[in-house]
């Protein structure tokens, strides 16, 4: 466990670095801070940052007679775009987004009504995606990873794994629009296979919409779609619905932008799965580590 939470901590702090080092983030008027919220709402933008995500949520289901229990995470994902080929509205772009859960309390069923409150880390995923310079319509795809860096069985898949990732979107100077999906199919085990235990094949699936407010205010909401194909029936699927209100401003030197809201999963699984959380995001902007295209142009 704690070689795995080192390379987190690692990743953490490579990710970090280039504010010590490189120049200073762009955004010191309102006007360039409404950019920069915007920019951020695009999930394939050219904007580097430390996207953290807290939750504390709340699950039930048929093995639970009581109240809903209550967990809480943390998702990291550093926001890496490479400029890889031309400039200004011509540019590709090579955009990697680590995705590393931190899970600081989890209630996992161990039998009717009986619970373990566990802790640790979950698998990594790491998607890979080129976008394309087509405008105001918002188009990348390239191959996403699975690591099993999970502590616990119940925090992962046991497996390595890979498959596509794709991002769909439209933007406008009132509005983002983007639906960005991720599917993994187990290549490989990690450790023992349990008898007839199936190879991972799911499905997580991020929409969402922001509606640009004046003084870098910003409304709309970011959840998550999920989909386990090995999971028996009714347990397959965990559709949130949700709403956050976010605000891009100044700490310190540094552009932040604040995100909170609610979420309410209008399908949830029917043994235990997640049925509510609130959300905190917080997104601080650091300086760009490659400023010049990969393969030229700029």
């Amino acid at each position: 466990m704690r070689s795995y939470i080192g390379a987190a901590s690692l990743l953490a702090f490579a990710s970090f670095a280039p504010v010590a080092g490189g120049q200073e983030p762009e955004g010191g008027s309102q006007s360039d801070l409404a950019e920069t919220g915007r920019k951020l709402s695009n999930p394939i933008g050219d904007v580097w940052a430390l996207f953290a995500r807290f939750d504390l949520n709340f699950a039930d289901g048929d093995v639970n007679l009581g109240d809903s229990k209550i967990g809480s995470k943390l998702i990291f994902q550093p926001i890496l775009p490479f400029p890889l080929y031309g400039s200004g509205a011509n540019k590709w772009n090579f955009i990697t987004r680590p995705t590393i859960p931190v899970l600081f309390s989890a209630s996992v069923p161990t039998g009717f009504n009986t619970f373990d409150h566990k802790g640790g880390l979950g698998d990594i995923q790491l998607p890979m995606v080129i976008s394309l310079p087509t405008g105001k319509l918002l188009l990348g795809a390239g191959p996403a990873f699975l690591f099993p860096t999970a502590t616990d069985d119940a925090f992962g898949r046991n497996q390595w794994g890979a498959g596509p990732a794709l991002v769909v979107g439209y933007l406008t100077k009132k509005a983002t629009f983007v639906v960005f999906g991720q599917y993994y199919w187990g290549t490989g085990w990690h450790g023992d296979r349990e008898p007839g235990e199936r190879d991972a094949s799911y499905l997580n699936l991020l929409y969402l919409m922001y509606v640009n407010l004046p003084d870098a205010w910003q409304f709309g909401f970011s959840p998550t779609i999920t989909y386990d194909h090995r999971a028996s029936s009714g347990n397959k699927w965990n559709v949130p619905v949700g709403l956050m209100v976010s605000k891009t401003t100044r700490v310190g030197k540094l552009p932040v932008k604040f995100q909170f809201g609610v979420e309410y999963s209008v399908v949830s699984q029917d043994a235990f799965g997640e049925q509510a959380k609130l959300v905190l995001e917080v997104i601080p902007v650091i300086p760009a580590l490659v400023r010049r295209a990969i393969l030229g142009g700029d």
